[in-house]
Formats: C-alpha cells, structure tokens, sequence
C-alpha cells in the first residue's frame, strides 16, 4: 500500500507546499490520489488511481469521491498556489509572466451531467469547421516557460474555469482568470496570448453586447492574438485645430488586414520560434480596431515568409495592445502559445486529465443572518 511517507522527497516536498490548501485527512487523500494518478499506466479514473496507490480493497472508493465532490478544498486557491511555486522557483524575479489561454472540449455523454452542453471542438476529427461536441467546456490559463533542459516552451495550467450555457462567455472568463493572476503579482508584467477566438477579451465593455460585456483586463496587461481575417480597422483620429465640436474618435477607415498588407512596407526580420531561427518579413501599423477596441489604439503586425504566394499579402496578422516591444519579440511571443495547445493534448492523451468523471455543481452559498 502507497504511504505518504514512501513517496519521493522531491516530490513529497512538492506535495507538502500545496498542503495549506486542504485540512490534513483531505491532504493526505489528495497525495495518494496524485500519486495514484501517476502511478496509473491505464485509464485515470478515481478507483484507477486507488489501484495504482495500493488502496483498492483498503480505502472505500466513497472516500476518493467524496474527496471530489464534497471536501472543502477550492481549486482556485489551489491553482493559485501551484502559481505561487512556479513563479518562486522556475520565473526569474525581473522577468514578464507569459500567460497562455485557451479553452478544450472534454467529452461527456448523458443529458444529466452537470455543465455539459453542445460546444465547439477544435481537437474533432471530422474535417468539417463546424464540428461540435457533448461535454464540459473548460476555459485555461497556463504559464509559458523556457527551461533549460528543453528545445520549447513549456505550458504549466494554474487556473481553470467551467464554461455553461447561462454563465459567462469564454472570453468574461478568460478576463477572469488573468485577473486573478495579476491580483496575485500587481508589481510583475504580465503579458497574454491567445488564438483569434481570443481576440478582443481585452477590449473595453462598450464595444460589445450581452453577456460578453462583462470582459475586463486588467490595466498594464497586454493581450496578443490572431487578427481576424474580416477585422475592420480605422485610422487614429487627428484632431483639427480650431474645429467646434467635438473631436472625432475614429479616423478614415483602412480596411482589413489584406488591405493594410497591400500598402505596408515589409521589413526582413530574424525571430526565433516553434524551435528554430527563421528569418521573415514583418510590417507593423498602430492603427484602431474600433469594433473590439473602441478608441483604444492597438498594433498590427503582419507577417510574410519570404517565399510566400499568399494571395491576401500576408500569411499571419497579429493583433496586440503592447505598444512598445520590439515586433519579433511580439512574434516570438504569440509561437509560444503553442505550448498550451500541447499542454492540452498531453493532459488528455498522457495524464488522463477528464477521465475521472465526478464534477458536481458548487454549493450554494449559505443564506445570511439579515435574509
């Protein structure tokens, strides 16, 4: 039978900075579980990874369920205590925080389990770009790091959030979640990417409608994304002296990124990324995304291999509100967001990551006495 006492010291100390988070019979369950969890060459379920620690026929299994369904621990506070290590021990003390996010599909079948709804799912196999699934649809922010014993970024998640169909929009809850993070750490630099669904989560509430309202970033944390392709962009308004009224907030509109690519001046550019140096053409405009962004001034960049045949000018347009680095730092940062999407797949193909199936609804708050 897997004891706590037995495991690794690295990895037991590990497990001992994330104990503040549960009372100790709790901790000393969420352990062997981990532990189990690893352990585990089959599928991750809870009695799986009872099996692996040495505990089937010793634990009940309503005690590994129970510890899911009805302990009292947070998996916010945890996340945030998984970030609290990382940033100790792997993120230099000057150095930016690089947030990945993104949202993943986890399967589930019956109309009675908790969240689940009709969501798109990008990792389907069929070819159509509409392709959908039945399941839980969870928003993720990972950290994005370089370190020393690897060829690419690597993704660790620290915070997660359930999407419903009455609940708030993907990208409330991505806002949600980098402002939770940037609560943790006000004096670091925190800089956010995100694929083109992504896109405008840092705009202001007022250029939306409905739920999406809601959004927030918090002020000095730079979103960077996709452009998308059907963007309407505006130039910077110019004020006029001695005009009345007043002033303009948009100036003459640009177009889209293809109509930008035919009249900006491309610069040969060497950046390092997916791995590799390549060298690529970048052209960057400050220009107004008034649609997502209001009057807020954000950056293009467009990007063109040298031996590209694109038909629109460019083979990648980026968006993002960092007004001041360098634009291959600003390419460079967008390819690591690649890491979360593996990040991704190997939580779910490697760790098992959705395969224990006991999600419950969060308990209503009590009532209080004034009620």
């Amino acid at each position: 039978m897997l004891q706590f006492e037995t495991l690794p010291p690295s990895f037991a100390t590990l497990l001992q900075t994330l104990g503040p988070c549960f009372t100790a019979p709790t901790f000393r369950t969420f352990a062997v579980l981990v532990a189990g969890m690893i352990a585990q060459p089959g599928r991750h379920t809870v009695t799986g990874m009872l099996t692996a620690a040495g505990l089937a026929g010793v634990w009940h299994h309503a005690k590994a369920h129970w510890f899911f369904s009805r302990a009292r621990w947070c998996a916010d506070a945890l996340g945030m205590a998984v970030l609290a290590v990382i940033v100790e021990q792997l993120l230099p003390a000057d150095a930016a925080m690089l947030i990945a996010v993104d949202d993943t599909l986890f399967r589930r079948s019956g109309r009675k389990v908790y969240a689940t709804g009709w969501w798109h799912d990008g990792a389907a196999t069929s070819k159509r770009r509409d392709a959908t699934g039945w399941g839980n649809r969870w928003v993720i922010a990972a950290v994005v790091l370089w370190l020393p014993f690897t060829d690419r970024p690597v993704a660790l998640p620290v915070a997660f959030a359930l999407c419903t169909k009455t609940g708030p929009t993907p990208q409330v809850l991505a806002g949600r979640l980098v402002t939770r993070i940037a609560a943790a750490y006000p004096h670091r630099q925190i800089d956010v990417v995100a694929d083109a669904w992504y896109a405008s989560a840092a705009g202001p509430a007022g250029a939306t409608v409905g739920k999406t309202r809601q959004r927030a970033f918090p002020p000095g944390v730079t979103l960077t994304s996709r452009l998308r392709a059907n963007a309407c962009l505006n130039a910077i308004a110019q004020p006029i002296p001695g005009a009345r009224g007043r002033p303009r907030r948009i100036g003459t509109r640009l177009g889209k990124p293809a109509d930008l690519a035919a009249t900006a001046t491309f610069t040969p550019t060497t950046v390092r990324r997916y791995g590799r140096t390549d060298t690529i053409h970048i052209a960057q405009i400050t220009r107004l995304w008034y649609g997502a962004y209001r009057s807020q001034a954000i950056r293009v960049i467009l990007i063109r291999d040298p031996d590209s045949k694109t038909s629109t000018g460019y083979d990648l347009a980026l968006v993002t509100t960092d007004l001041t680095s360098h634009p291959e730092h600003i390419v460079a940062r967008y390819a690591a967001r690649w890491s979360i999407e593996v990040m991704i797949e190997d939580a779910k193909q490697t760790t098992g990551v959705g395969q224990a199936r006991n999600r419950t609804p969060p308990p209503s708050p009590a009532p209080s006495p004034s009620d």
